[in-house]
Order: structure tokens, then C-alpha cells, then sequence
């Protein structure tokens, strides 16, 4: 392990104990597990995949159809496949459809609750509207999905007991008009998710990709923890998870190469934002950090256009306000329209 050093060269840098021991024993590649080792060890357990896609027609029919005609049709690995059509205005459900998904919309899901808008909200509908006892997420923009991908995931859940959630990792390349740059993927990971992650749960420092996409868990224990509806989802989960269940029910899998859709630096900001939002209520919730004001929630951006209060940019603001949906296990069998709950966790 290669660490960095102050000039003076007098501390000596190194994760903690547990961190590098967890890393030994929790970090797996896709490849240890064959589908037909998993299948062997499914043994009357059953598999949903839920896939969270807006506007991804271009990739999500490719995605759905491999998982469908590998893991589904051929090897009975996955026993369900979803996909939460997440307000798109394009082709998205009918694509998905007709590769063989089962498509909701992600207002149909609950559709007595007031919709919210965000990836955090399609996991969470994904998770209710499916039964497998392992959910499998995979996001819907990838370009160069393999299978690998789902069976990577499921290796320790389906091998291991005693592990509760998995999250995938990967080499990310940053495709540009400069050329490709083949580590520069993850840039919110490494500018605003690592160093948080770093300061305040340092237990977390040796996941490669935090916010990673592609992950698995166990039901009781997605149902068991609440899902911001937005970008701050996935750093919500690690910390919910290791603060309830410990380091070392959490594994890392190592799925290859990834390649999709890279968003803007301004939205890139404000999912960062949203981020740092949850990171925020996080230390809140679990007293690591006392504050006499909370955060501001508005984001300000410029950007090119008519001019703002004297500057040649127009002035756009963002609401980074991170509502969380419950954990599912708290909810009512039946939704009541006549008697409404309040299902968004402000506390």
C-alpha cells in the first residue's frame, strides 16, 4: 500500500487494523463465482434485479436482455427483473418491456403517496414492488454491461451468511474530447464522498467506489434502513449499515470495467450537494457532530446567459433538500387514502 506523507516525513500514514483487515476479508473479483456455483448455492433463495432508469433507451433494452437470456432463461439464477421507469420521456419502459423487464412507473408504486423525485426514490419503489430475498440494483446507463456484473454481486450474499450488502467497484474511465482519461471516472467520489468518508467514518475508507451504482443486499436488511430519494442514497445506505449492522457485514466485489453517460460539472455539483446533505443528517442522527446551525439547502450555479445583479451569468438555484423515505419494514400492509401517513422521514 502506497500512502502519502506530510514534507516533514514524520507521521506514519496506514488504515486502521480493522480497515485492513476488513479489506482482506471482504474484498472478492466477479470471477471467484461461476452461475452455476451460485445456482448450486441459491438453494430455494430468489433473486430480483431492479434497474433504475430515466431516459436510458439507448442502453437499458441491451442491459435487460442479458440478464434475462443468461441469468433468467439459462442458468434460473434471477428469478425476477424490474425496472422502475423513473419519469422518462423517452422510450425507456416500452425498450425495456419488450427485452423481457417487468416495468413499472415509479409513481405507480405507493401511488397514495405524493411522488419524489430522484434516484433514491425508484431503489426504494424497486425494492417494494419486487420479492426476491436478494435485490440486486444495477443502473440503466451502462454501456458496457456483462453479467459478471449480477453474479459478482451475489457471490458473497449467496456464499457467505454473515454478509448483508455488497457494493460493486470498478475502473472508471473519463471519455472527453481530450481523450480518455483512464481512472478519471468517480469525480465525486474522489473530490467530496472520499474526504467526508475519511474525517467522519473512517471505518468506510476502504470501499474503492462508495457511491457505486451496482450493489446487492438482503431484503430484511434493505427493508430495515430508510432510502434518501435522491444521490445521497448510496452514502446514506453505507453509513445506516455500518452504524446498525458493523464493518463487516458490509463486502466489495471488484466487477471489472465500467463505461456510461458522464453528466455535466454543474450537475455533478449538485449531486454532490445532495451528498454532503446526507453525510450531514448522518452525523446528526448518529452524534458525531454537533452544530448551532444546520446546513443551508440552496445550492447557487452559474451559468451562461442574461445577466444576474451585475454579472454577465445567469444565477440558478438548486433546493439540495435530502427527504428520505422509512425503511419499508415500518410501513402498513395496506396504504390508507382516508387516514394519509406523513412517509417522508424529516427527522
Amino acid at each position: 500500500m502506497r500512502t502519502s506523507r506530510n514534507s516533514n516525513d514524520r507521521a506514519q500514514l496506514q488504515v486502521s487494523p480493522e480497515v485492513g483487515t476488513w479489506l482482506a476479508r471482504r474484498s472478492s473479483r466477479a470471477d471467484d463465482w461461476t452461475a452455476e456455483q451460485l445456482v448450486d448455492a441459491k438453494r430455494g433463495t430468489t433473486v430480483s434485479v431492479v434497474i433504475p432508469a430515466r431516459d436510458e433507451e439507448a442502453t437499458v433494452g441491451a442491459i435487460v436482455t442479458a440478464i434475462r437470456e443468461e441469468l433468467h432463461e439459462h442458468h434460473r439464477l434471477v428469478d425476477e427483473i424490474l425496472v422502475v421507469d423513473s419519469h422518462s420521456t423517452d422510450a425507456t419502459a416500452e425498450v425495456a418491456a419488450a427485452a423481457g423487464a417487468r416495468v413499472v412507473a415509479q409513481d405507480a408504486v405507493f401511488p397514495a403517496l405524493d411522488g419524489l423525485a430522484g434516484k433514491g426514490e425508484a431503489l426504494w419503489k424497486g425494492v417494494a414492488a419486487t420479492t426476491g430475498d436478494l435485490v440486486v440494483f444495477v443502473d440503466g446507463d451502462l454501456y458496457d454491461f456483462t453479467t459478471d456484473y449480477v453474479t459478482g454481486l451475489l457471490g458473497p450474499l449467496l456464499t457467505d451468511p454473515s454478509v448483508a450488502y455488497v457494493k460493486g467497484f470498478y475502473h472508471r474511465p473519463l471519455n472527453g474530447a481530450a481523450g480518455s482519461e483512464p481512472e478519471g471516472g468517480g469525480r465525486v467520489t474522489e473530490l467530496v464522498a472520499r474526504p467526508l468518508i475519511n474525517m467522519f467514518w473512517p471505518e468506510l475508507s476502504g470501499f474503492v467506489q462508495p457511491l457505486a451504482g451496482e450493489y446487492a443486499g438482503r431484503r430484511e436488511v434493505l427493508e430495515s434502513i430508510p432510502f434518501v430519494v435522491n444521490y445521497g442514497v448510496e452514502i446514506g445506505h453505507l453509513i445506516d449499515l455500518l452504524e446498525l449492522r458493523g464493518l463487516d457485514s458490509l463486502a466489495q466485489v471488484d466487477l471489472g470495467h465500467r463505461v456510461h453517460r458522464h453528466q455535466s460539472t454543474q450537475a455533478l455539483g449538485r449531486m454532490s450537494g445532495q451528498i454532503m446533505q446526507t453525510l450531514f443528517d448522518r452525523l446528526e442522527r448518529y452524534g458525531r457532530l454537533v452544530t448551532a446551525i444546520p446546513p443551508a439547502t440552496m445550492l447557487a450555479q452559474f451559468q451562461r446567459g442574461a445577466s444576474s445583479g451585475g454579472v454577465e451569468r445567469e444565477l440558478v438555484l438548486t433546493d439540495l433538500t435530502s427527504p428520505q423515505r422509512p425503511p419499508l419494514a415500518s410501513l402498513p400492509v395496506t396504504l390508507r387514502p382516508e387516514n394519509e401517513l406523513d412517509l417522508q422521514d424529516t427527522a
